[in-house]
């Protein structure tokens, strides 16, 4: 299902032409993805997409100047809100549940805070809130591995799986999930999104006390999520999130890392499932 969705094309009202791909099933609220640093369509996991595509529609989006869609990628995560929020009035998706994965996250509270009448239930996953203390951009292995001009197998599995036998092994069988698809793949992410994106990762992470009040406007319900060694962003902004969010459910996945979403795709399908149909 999530290999054969062909890429669909939207121009929106500030002039971006989109990429995206809607499969799954026919009804229901749509679930809309948000990746990762860098990331793109092809980025997430097919078996993951599949396992959440059953029960509901899902939407996949390339954001202003990633990849196939047009325009130059945007260095603030308000920006990015704003474009995805312009994507959502162009497809007409008036109402959505959204997962925002890592960066993902960080754009998906802002457009949980700017509109929050367009999304119904929130997922929050390896993802930090604005302002909290020492997130001001990654550590300096993980930034140097992530931030290479082509980064390839050997960096994802170091950043985004736990050192051990059995997360490294969950790496691999994800990258060869990842690369399965093998027509109509997504085009490579250009240099300026990759610079345009670390910049809006250290602009969000300057530590500011103040910013972390804004959580408590995140009315949705809210699922937090993440792995218990993320070298990225470590489990304890989840645990800070679940605390400051009103309605929120914080939930640690054990022997991963950044990527436990991937790792613990079967689990965390069910999850998230569970989670919109409550």
């Amino acid at each position: 299902m999530t290999n054969t969705a062909p890429t669909q094309f939207v121009e929106a009202s500030n002039g971006i032409r989109y990429a995206y791909r809607r499969f799954g099933a026919a009804t229901g609220t749509p679930l809309l993805l948000l990746p990762r640093f860098r990331g793109d369509m092809d980025t997430w996991d097919p078996a993951l997409l599949d396992a959440l595509a059953g029960k509901r529609p899902i939407v996949l989006v390339d954001n202003r100047g990633v990849s196939s869609t047009s325009g130059i990628t945007p260095s603030t995560i308000a920006e990015m809100a704003r474009d995805i929020i312009a994507f959502c009035e162009a497809t007409t998706l008036s109402t959505v549940d959204l997962l925002g994965f890592s960066l993902g996250g960080f754009v998906a509270q802002e457009i949980a805070l700017l509109r929050p009448h367009l999304v119904r239930r929130l997922i929050l996953a390896a993802t930090s809130p604005q302002g909290a203390p020492d997130i001001h951009g990654w550590r300096k292995d993980i930034a140097d591995a992530v931030r290479l001009d082509e980064p390839g197998g050997p960096q994802l599995l170091y950043t985004f799986f736990k050192p051990t036998e059995t997360s490294q092994a969950a790496g691999m069988e994800y990258l060869g999930r990842f690369l399965s698809r093998s027509e109509d793949r997504d085009v490579a992410s250009t240099l300026q999104t990759r610079d345009a994106h670390y910049d809006a990762v250290c602009d969000w992470g300057i530590p500011d006390h103040s910013k972390l009040q804004r959580l408590t406007g995140i009315r949705q319900p809210t699922f937090v999520c993440n792995g218990d060694a993320d070298a990225m962003i470590p489990p304890r902004f989840s645990h800070l999130m679940g605390g400051m969010i009103p309605n929120a459910v914080v939930k640690i996945y054990p022997d991963a890392g950044h990527g436990f979403l991937f790792q613990h795709h079967a689990e965390f399908a069910k999850d998230v499932s569970a989670f919109l149909d409550d």
